[in-house]
């Protein structure tokens, strides 16, 4: 889930709004969402609140170390996600600039 917020929004915030810190911030708060709603999703089944023990996620002996990793790697993307969205909307607006400085000139 966190994974497909990331793919779907980071980005395109970088590159529709103007600030970096709304963009950073929008994304960060969405994300944070998503990540607690995921991680509630997959530990219920791992505590045993279905009755299936046998199909959880997790297992409540080992720590989650891979599930850690994986989820602290999915914002740093999403974080250079939308700043290459940043980046490519100031590549945009200086081109246009020069392009309406050239057709003035």
């Amino acid at each position: 889930m966190i994974a497909v917020v990331t793919i779907l929004l980071a980005f395109p915030l970088g590159l529709l709004l103007s600030s970096r810190l709304a963009a950073n911030l929008t994304y960060a708060v969405v994300y944070l969402w998503c990540f607690v709603f995921q991680t509630l999703y997959l530990l219920l089944p791992s505590l045993g609140a279905d009755g299936a023990a046998g199909t959880a996620p997790f297992n409540p002996e080992v720590f989650p170390l891979d599930y850690g990793l994986v989820t602290l790697t999915v914002p740093v993307a999403g974080f250079a996600l939308v700043a290459a969205g940043h980046w490519v909307r100031t590549r945009r607006q200086h081109s246009r600039r020069r392009a309406a400085a050239a057709q003035v000139a």
